[in-house]
């Protein structure tokens, strides 16, 4: 059982090489909202999102940022359809374009 939680854990959660918590935020915003998420609360101070999609099957993310170490942000998701989602390649496709978003919100195009 123990296992499997930190199995489950180490899919849902990645560490980012920033201290910016406000740019992660808005990175990961602009990510769920390209996956088709809608919104429902964005805090700030508490560094959580949650937002749902409803479609085929409705499934519900929250996602929290908080520091790590001193040079590191660790950004964990939780996704939701009736029950935890174990599927790896949901929570790879959501870090793979969060950390897409992130670099490019870093570096712009001149």
């Amino acid at each position: 059982m123990l296992e499997s939680q930190l199995k489950i854990r180490s899919m849902q959660t990645r560490a980012f090489d920033t201290t910016n918590e406000n740019m992660t935020l808005r990175a990961i915003l602009a990510t769920l909202q390209d996956f088709g998420f809608v919104i429902d609360k964005a805090d700030e101070a508490l560094g959580t999102i949650t937002a749902k999609r409803i479609d085929k099957y409705p499934i519900r993310i929250t996602v929290t940022v908080r520091k790590r170490r001193t040079t590191q942000v660790l950004v964990r998701m939780n996704a939701y359809y009736g029950q935890p989602v174990r599927e790896p390649v949901i929570y790879q496709n959501f870090f793979t374009s969060l950390a897409n978003s992130m670099f490019l919100t870093a570096n712009p195009i001149q």
